[in-house]
């Protein structure tokens, strides 16, 4: 087993949940594999929680100063690789929007790219289109589309109010811990969607959809998940 880590913070809700995403992607491999699961199955892994600021202000404002947020992810990252993480997954999609030069300064650490992950996944499920519901920022970048694009996977962009009622659910609800306003917000966007499966392109999305009771009829793809699972096949992996 390999050590791996999470770069969290970016909610700090949403790095508590992407630990346990991983660790029960990790139960789900030993399974797989006919092997035992206990405590000592499990490879070691950290969470680097720490005040990053918003990346989506960040892409807004791209001038130089406190308010970006390479800095800090780039000093977790940092701690990471001293506890001698070889594989880390970035628990925030729009993140990733700094992918590039994480992997730069880190090159002796494999960072997964959470859209490139996810794009693969669809692509051996042979799915053709999709929806992406995600934070400003995100689509700002167009990580998903860029990612889907390379497998030919079309992918559909809620309207400008939609989007707003997303980043409502976001801000108002999740990281204000206001549930039930997330849930409704998110729900009624997804709800009028026209492509499916829709991915929750933002890790608070899954957190403020559990709630949901028509969510039975909808096929959600979460890529925290997604990439909780490979980042257990990495820990795993002989090959890392």
């Amino acid at each position: 087993m390999h050590t791996v880590g999470i770069l969290g913070g970016m909610g700090p809700a949403a790095g508590a949940d992407f630990v346990r995403l991983f660790v029960q992607a990790c139960a789900e491999h030993l399974r797989r594999a006919g092997l035992v699961v206990r405590d000592q199955s499990f490879p070691e892994h950290w969470l680097a929680q720490v005040p990053v600021p918003d990346r989506t202000q960040a892409l807004h404002d791209a001038s130089l100063g406190a308010h970006q947020p390479l800095d800090p992810m780039l000093q977790a990252l940092g701690r990471l690789a001293a506890l001698g993480a070889r594989s880390v997954a970035i628990a925030c999609n729009t993140a990733h929007a700094w992918h590039a030069s994480l992997q730069e300064r880190f090159p002796q650490i494999e960072l997964l790219h959470m859209a490139q992950e996810v794009a693969r996944t669809l692509h051996a499920q042979r799915i053709q289109a999709v929806s992406l519901m995600a934070t400003e920022g995100t689509y700002r970048t167009g990580l998903y589309e860029e990612a889907l694009a390379e497998f030919g996977i079309a992918c559909h962009l809620p309207s400008v109010d939609q989007r707003e009622k997303i980043t409502r659910g976001i801000f108002e609800g999740v990281k204000a811990g206001n549930m039930p306003l997330a849930t409704h917000c998110f729900g009624e966007v997804a709800l009028s969607l026209p492509y499916q499966p829709i991915i929750m392109g933002c890790t608070e999305i899954p957190l403020g959809l559990q709630n949901l009771s028509a969510a039975q009829y909808l096929t959600l793809i979460d890529p925290a998940q997604v990439l909780a699972a490979s980042l257990a096949n990495r820990a795993y992996s002989a090959s890392h």
